[in-house]
């Protein structure tokens, strides 16, 4: 029996477009070309919010999701979580609420849900806090069994990281940030989170 057509969405904020890459494609746009397509099909919406809180994605998540989704597909949901809670002034027990609620509904409207964890800030004073917001969902996706992608460890020191987003006049990644974002989603859970065997 062959299996159901595989709809995902993916939530997050401008990083999950295709901004500040002069080759247009995003991390997102790499990590499709890498996913295959066919038997099943596999169809990917990114719907991005510049400058999104997770209070504000818990508030939306719901209403983008339903509108895509179908009883008839394998429905899926990527989170790339973000890093401006802290500087928005909102704690990070508040946002793992957030975020825990997200996937607790996800888990009763029968949605596989995936995590991406928040990027390093350009602004190193940042980053302290975001390492423990990072900690935090990764705790919260633990307790739920869920696939989560820490990007901040690998990114927060990485030099071809720090001089794209430093000298990124809006600083967002561009194509080295975004294809090393795109390596750790699909290094670590991608091809097993969708049971699907990698393309060559």
């Amino acid at each position: 029996m062959s299996r159901r057509d595989i709809r995902i969405v993916i939530l997050g904020d401008s990083t999950i477009s295709a901004a500040g890459d002069p080759r247009g494609m995003g991390w997102v746009g790499r990590v499709t070309a890498k996913t295959p397509s066919h038997s099943p099909r596999v169809d990917i919406f990114a719907l991005p919010v510049p400058d999104e809180t997770s209070g504000a994605l818990a508030d939306r998540w719901k209403a983008e999701v339903t509108r895509r989704f179908s009883p008839e597909t394998d429905n899926r949901l990527v989170i790339a979580l973000n890093n401006l809670d802290p500087a928005s002034g909102i704690s990070i027990s508040r946002s793992r609420l957030n975020v825990a609620t997200i996937l607790d509904e996800c888990k009763r409207a029968n949605i596989s849900t995936f995590l991406i964890g928040p990027l390093p800030s350009h602004n190193p004073e940042l980053n302290n806090q975001i390492e423990h917001l990072a900690s935090g969902y990764e705790d919260v996706a633990a307790r739920r069994g869920i696939t989560f992608v820490d990007c901040f460890r690998p990114l927060v020191e990485h030099t071809g990281w720090k001089n794209e987003i430093e000298e990124s006049e809006t600083n967002l990644p561009g194509q080295v940030g975004y294809g090393l974002i795109a390596w750790l989603v699909l290094n670590r859970g991608w091809y097993e989170w969708l049971e699907l065997e990698p393309t060559e």
